[in-house]
């Protein structure tokens, strides 16, 4: 079966001072689709960070966290990239979106990096932006001076929650966006909100 997406990418920081951070939301997804696979990402020096590679409802897919930090994950993303020869349009990068309400996801394919350090690493590191995005909705704090705390901060109970929600969804919709059915993928995901 021909898959449009064959790596799966969780931007985060490494460090137990991050974990379980708003700025982790991509690195989360990624951990819960490799348990929901039954694997553990393990850590993969040439590749700068944790990986693992899945045989999951009927796809295969190599699974990403970049260990270095946040501004430099181009670096990882490049490396297992170049490795297996995956295009830029093969790869899906899952990070945090201020601009969308938490319990919320959306598809995105293409486009800027929107001020994301870790998206703008990895734009300069592939030299394209024509990789496809999870965009994870952690909601804004209302305010651009608070961003940089907000971001940082631990998730609370109910967005963790709320999280978990989304992510479960995402897994149900990430078979048809890998095999060509992105649009109704979309569709489904883009209707869901995840109720507090």
């Amino acid at each position: 079966m021909a898959q449009d997406i064959v790596m799966v990418v969780g931007l985060g920081n490494p460090g137990a001072d991050y974990e379980h951070t708003r700025h982790n939301a991509g690195a989360l997804f990624v951990e819960a689709l490799a348990r929901d696979a039954g694997q553990t990402l393990r850590p993969e020096r040439k590749y700068h960070g944790l990986y693992a590679r899945i045989h999951w409802q009927g796809l295969d897919l190599h699974l990403l966290n970049p260990t270095t930090f946040m501004n430099r994950s181009g670096l990882a993303i490049k490396a297992l990239a170049d490795f297996f020869r995956i295009p830029p349009q093969q790869i899906l990068v899952a990070h945090d979106e201020l601009d969308l309400p938490a319990g919320t996801a959306k598809f995105k394919k293409g486009g800027g990096h929107g001020g994301h350090n870790g998206l703008r690493d990895t734009i300069a590191h592939l030299g394209s932006n024509d990789f496809q995005r999870l965009r994870l909705g952690i909601g804004h704090p209302g305010d651009s001076r608070k961003v940089t705390g907000y971001v940082l901060g631990r998730l609370g109970k109910q967005e963790s929650e709320q999280l978990d929600a989304v992510f479960g969804e995402v897994m149900r919709v990430l078979p048809e966006a890998a095999t060509g059915k992105l649009g109704a993928a979309m569709n489904r995901l883009h209707s869901f909100r995840a109720t507090a």
